[in-house]
């Protein structure tokens, strides 16, 4: 599944300028956000709530990071559902978290 990862970097201009950074989240940054609610173990709701999403970028987000192994979906009881972060999903946060720190650096 491709989500369309996007840097939300806008490169240079024709004059050879640094363009502005976007201001939207990026791809990176909303799985980011997912990843952390998770740690713990967290419902959809609260994933959706906790990262700021509709429940179609959810369900989709959820897809991708159930397929990729970055989150396992964990039965409790007979209707509920919760999703936690997997030791290589909290691999890949941590990397996403240094990578962000390492970009926002070079802003200043």
């Amino acid at each position: 599944m491709n989500i369309g990862i996007d840097t939300g970097y806008a490169g240079l201009d024709k004059a050879g300028v640094k363009a502005t950074v976007s201001k939207r989240r990026s791809n990176i940054e909303i799985i980011a956000d997912i990843l952390r609610t998770g740690e713990h173990g967290a419902g959809k709701t609260e994933i959706m709530y906790s990262a700021n999403m509709s429940y179609t970028q959810t369900q989709r987000y959820l897809g991708f990071l159930l397929e990729k192994e970055f989150l396992q979906k964990i039965k409790l009881g007979d209707t509920l559902t919760a999703y936690r972060v997997t030791d290589s999903g909290k691999g890949l946060l941590r990397t996403i978290d240094t990578l962000i720190g390492m970009l926002s650096n070079q802003e200043e």
